[in-house]
């Protein structure tokens, strides 16, 4: 197990690598004047030149890029431009709220929709085709405006719900868990949607093998068939699309932490970019990196969990 880990990390740097080099040449290519925009227009000139001189933008890029990339592998992303604080502070206080949302969202959708796929495969052909328009119905809303309709039916017309905020878990548990409900629930749809399906196809697969005809025969209970043998057999594309349903809730964060204010990455993305804060922009590329390969390496964890021939492979 120890060896497939060190094998997916050192697969995973080109990414690690690539990703943030990517983000730093799309944020240079932002046009207009990044000091020019922090400074505004009641800077004087002596701050808009110190700036320019704080960034190195009279620097040719690759030397820019690599000064940025030494001081990232010693862990130091910069500073922001507007607040001057350092861009790790300012994600870890916002990390949490985004990994609660993702993960959350991912084991919401995975619960609901191997339930769904499960009852699909055994029940009737008719509940499968069922799936397959809920399928089509979860991949088809966008996230923002399934969000707009959860906040007008659960948090204005029947107010169960907070429309917008966010409250830190140690000041109240229970209205932390109230508050991510339904941005939660709008990152999950999408997720149970692909799961559901993906279990469906992949039990109806795996109970037409002969071991499962064989288990049945031995007069072993249904329950036990499908829950301890067909379903671990049907585990593997299930957790790789659990994966990528984790990678697009991680994204989807962008649009539903704008929506429901929550004090995120994806939020924090979105005002970066709006305000040319190119520390910052580059950091929260970083971090999404890093959770893509965390999550990818859990995705191999749980391939060699439900199938061990994996671990040496």
């Amino acid at each position: 197990m120890l060896r497939l880990i060190t094998r997916r990390l050192a697969l995973s740097l080109p990414l690690l690598l690539i990703v943030p080099t990517l983000t730093f040449l799309l944020a240079a290519l932002i046009p207009g004047d990044v000091a020019r925009t922090v400074v505004g227009a009641n800077g004087t000139e002596e701050q808009y030149l110190e700036l320019r001189g704080s960034l190195s933008l009279d620097d040719p890029l690759h030397v820019r890029y690599w000064d940025w990339l030494v001081s990232a592998v010693r862990g130091d992303l910069g500073a922001s431009l507007l607040s001057r604080q350092p861009v790790t502070s300012l994600l870890n206080d916002r990390l949490g709220v985004t990994l609660a949302l993702a993960v959350g969202s991912t084991l919401v959708a995975a619960l609901i929709g191997v339930a769904l796929g499960i009852v699909a495969a055994l029940r009737s052909r008719s509940l499968g085709r069922l799936v397959d328009v809920i399928s089509l119905a979860g991949l088809a809303v966008p996230n923002f405006f399934l969000g707009l309709i959860l906040v007008t039916w659960f948090a204005v017309a029947i107010p169960l719900f907070p429309a917008t905020g966010h409250v830190p878990f140690a000041e109240s548990p229970a209205d932390w868990f109230r508050g991510l409900v339904l941005p939660v629930v709008t990152l999950a749809v999408p997720g149970v949607a692909v799961v559901a399906k993906q279990t469906r196809d992949a039990m109806l697969d795996v109970l037409d093998r002969p071991f499962v005809r064989t288990l049945r025969a031995t007069g072993l209970p249904r329950r036990s068939v499908v829950l301890r043998h067909a379903l671990r057999s049907a585990g593997v594309p299930v957790v790789t699309v659990a994966g990528v349903v984790f990678v697009g809730a991680l994204s989807g964060t962008v649009l539903v932490e704008t929506v429901f204010a929550m004090p995120g990455l994806g939020g924090m993305a979105v005002q970066a970019t709006g305000q040319h804060d190119l520390p910052l922009i580059q950091g929260v590329a970083v971090y999404f990196t890093v959770l893509v390969i965390a999550a990818n390496l859990v995705v191999d964890l749980a391939y060699g969990w439900l199938d061990p021939r994996m671990r040496v492979s």
